[in-house]
């Protein structure tokens, strides 16, 4: 008998972990970092993080269509939970696109004209958000090396 070779998630699997890496290294480490760095001052801080960010969601859209793409086109494994995480993880990319990140840039446009913006939840809406989507993400990689026989 011949043994096909099974295909184990081998663009999900890294695009998994290099959107953790992605998001982690951004909104847990150089979004608030910045703000530190000498003669960065809070006009120029935003205006990074907006170009940051918006380039962010690209690679993060660029890498959830990567792992779409291997598991119901490739792999064909629909695993309940790991889909139900995934979709999740999605959900939270498309409010975040949608939502979150348009209403924190318009604010940030607002404060660079020298408008006064009124404190508002939305940034810890998108920390809350950001950590959810990262807890799915890890859990969802976990599964694959399990999957792919990585780990037990």
């Amino acid at each position: 008998m011949i043994k096909t070779k099974q295909h184990k998630f081998s663009l999900a699997l890294p695009a998994t972990f290099l959107w953790i890496g992605f998001v982690s290294a951004i909104s847990f480490m150089e979004a608030w970092l910045k703000f530190r760095a000498p003669g960065v001052t809070l006009p120029i801080g935003l205006s990074i993080g907006t170009l940051v960010f918006g380039a962010l969601n690209k690679v993060e859209w660029t890498l959830a269509i990567l792992i779409l793409l291997d598991i119901f086109l490739f792999t064909k494994q629909y695993r309940t939970k790991t889909t139900a995480l995934l979709c999740v993880a999605i959900l939270i990319l498309i409010i975040q696109t949608l939502w979150l990140l348009p209403t924190l840039s318009a604010r940030v446009a607002l404060y660079e004209q020298g408008i006064e913006v009124a404190h508002s939840p939305v940034h810890f809406y998108y920390i809350g958000s950001e950590i959810i989507k990262v807890v799915c993400l890890f859990i969802i990689s976990i599964r694959f090396l399990k999957l792919h026989g990585r780990i037990a």
